[in-house]
């Protein structure tokens, strides 16, 4: 068996005009073999006490909250771990209005494109199970059971061995880790910052554009 964490960075705002409206948009799934699923979650745990005090209170690392220290050791403790990393990449300013209006439906449509190059590159075991783990982006139930039932739905044409979890960060520490790996991509598109890209990005397996037209 092995795992696959899913997080996203950016956001489905289309109003640009609007401060803080990101230009992009990006989904990351990072491969994690069983036996390395534990050693994932260590390098979380450690660099995590590694944070003074008055910042512990959340008890969740996030990219965009911490120090560039925090970050950098994070990301190369995770460069020196057996673990791969696909992603894509939506420009915003080229996705079809009709996708505008469905953001709940954008996502899962990015998400279930992954999961189409995983089976077509052969990137895991036919008969492995998976479990695809993707941090909860809403506390409304009916959009989580939407996108389960969306990738449930989509995945009966295909040979791969998925099982679908919607987690909390907090509880799924290995989520915390896909986070730095996301926010990381997404400086390089949104920020032109290769800083943190460069430390894993001999692990990126794959990295592709979804332009939306």
């Amino acid at each position: 068996m092995s795992y696959i964490f899913v997080d996203e960075s950016g956001d489905l705002g289309f109003n640009f005009k609007k401060k803080g409206t990101s230009s992009y948009f990006l989904i990351s799934f990072l491969f994690v073999p069983t036996i390395r699923k534990r050693r994932i979650e260590k390098i979380v745990s450690k660099t995590f006490k590694t944070i003074k005090k008055p910042k512990k209170k959340s008890g969740i690392l996030h990219a965009y909250k911490e120090s560039s220290v925090v970050r950098q050791r994070l990301l190369k403790l995770l460069s020196q771990e057996d673990i791969k990393i696909m992603t894509i990449c939506l420009d915003k300013s080229r996705i079809d209005t009709n996708l505008k209006k469905k953001k709940d439906i954008l996502y899962s449509h990015v998400v279930n494109i992954l999961l189409d190059r995983i089976e077509s590159k052969k990137l895991v075991p036919l008969n492995e199970k998976i479990e695809l783990i993707v941090s909860r982006r809403e506390t409304n139930k009916f959009l989580n059971n939407n996108f389960r039932n969306y990738l449930k739905e989509n995945n009966k044409g295909r040979k791969l061995n998925i099982v679908v979890f919607i987690k909390s960060p907090h509880r799924e520490k290995c989520l915390q880790a896909v986070d730095f790996v996301c926010w990381s991509i997404f400086r390089k598109y949104e920020r032109d910052d290769y800083d943190y890209y460069n430390i894993i990005k001999g692990k990126i397996l794959e990295e592709r554009w979804l332009h939306g037209e």
